[in-house]
């Protein structure tokens, strides 16, 4: 088995350009609940290891540090919210095929009035342990 991160961006879709955070409440709970009803079917394939949605924006920081001085933090909401991340999961499948099947499942979830977002879902291998580098 291989694992994949799944990465999805703050900003909306091609079926839709709004963040979620200007979506109707109806139509946030139905994307959720799509979402929460994949991630319980990977779970019980045993493929889902974890799945998170992430803070908005305007809640994250941007730290940078030469490791000498104090970090530099930077705090949001940033002018370009579409390079944040807004969640991800991590699954662990038996090829890339299959991390694009479910990528394509999230990224086909529904949107404001039911319309799928057709948003950007981001496939990545995990490289796994570096040699020298254990937890």
């Amino acid at each position: 088995m291989t694992k994949f991160l799944l990465l999805t961006n703050y900003a909306g879709g091609a079926g839709n350009s709004a963040p979620m955070t200007d979506w109707d409440a109806e139509d946030v709970e139905a994307h959720v609940e799509f979402l929460r009803a994949l991630n319980k079917e990977l779970s019980e394939r045993g493929e889902l290891i974890d799945a998170q949605a992430l803070t908005g924006p305007e809640l994250a920081r941007t730290v940078t540090s030469d490791g000498a001085g104090p970090p530099v933090i930077t705090d949001g909401p940033f002018p370009e919210t579409k390079e944040l991340l807004a969640g991800y999961q991590m699954v662990d499948v038996e090829s890339l095929e299959r991390a694009i099947e479910i990528a394509a499942r999230v990224s086909s979830a529904p949107g404001p009035r039911g319309v799928p977002i057709q948003q950007q879902i981001e496939v990545r291998q995990v490289m796994g342990t570096l040699p020298g580098f254990e937890l």
